[in-house]
C-alpha cells in the first residue's frame, strides 16, 4: 500500500512537473512571438527601409549564385542550353550530373596551378599594399607643408575607374614603346620583356594591383592612426621609449581592429581581382599567370565549346575557398580577443 501511494505520489509529481515545463515552454514561445511582434511593431520604418535592400540583394546576388550552384551540377554548354536561333526556339537539354564536375575540376592538374598561383598573388599584393600603406600612413599623419596635397595625390589612383589605370600601365609595359624601357634603353640598359616573360609578367601584374590598392590601405589605416591618443605617445617619449618602441607597442596594437578588416577586405577583392589580370596580360604568357576568377570566365566565354557548368563549378569553389578562409580568420581574431 505505501509502496502503491509513492508511485502515485511521484507520478502526480512527474505530471506537475511535465504540466509545469509545458506551460513555461509555452510562456517562453508567447513571450519571444510577442517580442518579436513588438519589434515589428516598434521598429517598423526600420525594417521597410531594410525590406527594398535586402530584395534587391536577393535579385542581384542571391538568384545568380543559386542558379550557378545549380548549373555547376549539370552539364550544361553552349550546345545544349535553350537558345534562340531566328524564329526557332531550341528547349535546353542538358541533365544533372550531380559532383561529377566537381569530382573533374579537383582532379585536374590545372586547378591546383590555378590555385598555388592564386595564393601566391594574393599574399604577395595584400602584404606589399598593407606595408606600403602602413608607412604612407604614418608619414601622412605627421605635421609637414603640404600634406593635403600629398594626400591628394596618393589617393588619386583610387580615384581613376581601374580600366582605364590597367590600360595606362599597359602602355607602360610596352616591350617596343613603353616608357619604362625607353627610360632602361637611355641608362644603357636592355628592355624589359614586362608582359612576354612569365617570372616578369607576374611581378608586372602583383605591381600594378599593389598600386591600386594602396590608396584604399593608406586611407583606412590613416583614419585608425588618427583615433590613437596622441597623449599615449607623449607618454612613451617622456619614458624613455624609442621611436620603434612606440609604433609597437603603441602604433600596431591601436591599429589592430583597422588592420585586421582591411586586410580581410583586401585579401577578397584581391582574389577576385579579374580586370588587372585579364586586361594587362590575358592570362599569358601562356596561362602563366592566369587566377581562379580568369580560369572560370576562361570556361564560359573563351574556349568552345563554351562550358557553363565548369565556369559555374569555378565560381563556386572560389566562393567556397573564400567563405572558409573568412571563416579560420574571424575565428583566429575570436581567440586574439578581437570582436568581429
Amino acid at each position: 500500500m505505501a509502496a502503491h501511494t509513492s508511485q502515485s505520489v511521484a507520478k502526480a509529481a512527474g505530471d506537475d512537473d511535465s504540466v509545469a515545463s509545458r506551460g513555461r515552454s509555452r510562456r517562453t514561445d508567447s513571450r519571444n512571438a510577442g517580442g518579436l511582434r513588438r519589434a515589428l511593431a516598434t521598429h517598423w520604418y526600420a525594417w521597410a527601409m531594410v525590406a527594398p535592400v535586402v530584395l534587391v540583394l536577393g535579385v542581384i546576388i542571391g538568384w545568380p549564385l543559386v542558379k550557378g550552384v545549380y548549373l555547376s551540377l549539370t552539364n550544361a554548354n553552349e550546345r545544349n542550353v535553350s537558345r534562340t536561333i531566328g524564329a526557332r526556339h531550341i528547349e535546353a537539354t542538358y541533365e544533372f550530373v550531380g559532383l561529377d564536375n566537381y569530382a573533374d575540376v579537383l582532379s585536374d592538374p590545372v586547378f591546383l596551378q590555378r590555385l598555388v598561383w592564386t595564393v601566391l598573388w594574393t599574399v604577395g599584393c595584400v602584404s606589399v599594399t598593407f606595408t606600403l600603406g602602413l608607412v604612407l600612413a604614418n608619414m601622412l599623419n605627421r605635421d609637414f607643408k603640404g600634406r593635403a596635397l600629398y594626400r591628394m595625390a596618393l589617393i588619386l589612383p583610387w580615384a581613376v575607374p581601374g580600366f582605364v589605370s590597367v590600360f595606362a600601365w599597359r602602355f607602360l609595359f610596352n616591350r617596343d614603346n613603353g616608357i619604362l624601357n625607353k627610360l632602361l634603353d637611355g641608362g644603357g640598359i636592355a628592355a624589359v620583356p614586362w608582359l612576354d616573360d612569365p617570372t616578369w609578367a607576374k611581378f608586372s601584374v602583383i605591381a600594378v594591383n599593389v598600386w591600386l590598392g594602396v590608396p584604399f590601405m593608406m586611407v583606412a589605416l590613416l583614419g585608425g592612426l588618427q583615433s590613437i591618443p596622441g597623449e599615449l605617445y607623449e607618454a612613451a617619449e617622456m619614458d624613455g621609449a624609442s621611436a620603434w618602441q612606440r609604433f609597437r607597442h603603441i602604433t600596431l596594437p591601436g591599429l589592430r581592429a583597422v588592420s585586421m578588416t582591411v586586410i580581410l577586405l583586401s585579401t577578397i577583392w584581391t582574389f577576385n581581382m579579374f580586370p588587372v589580370i585579364f586586361l594587362l596580360t590575358r592570362g599569358g604568357p601562356g596561362d602563366s599567370t592566369e587566377i581562379l576568377v580568369t580560369q572560370a570566365f576562361r570556361e564560359a566565354f573563351i574556349t568552345s565549346p563554351r562550358d557553363f557548368a565548369v565556369s559555374a563549378t569555378w565560381g563556386v569553389l572560389i566562393l567556397l575557398l573564400l567563405m572558409i578562409f573568412a571563416l579560420v580568420y574571424r575565428r583566429s581574431l575570436r581567440k586574439q580577443g578581437e570582436v568581429w
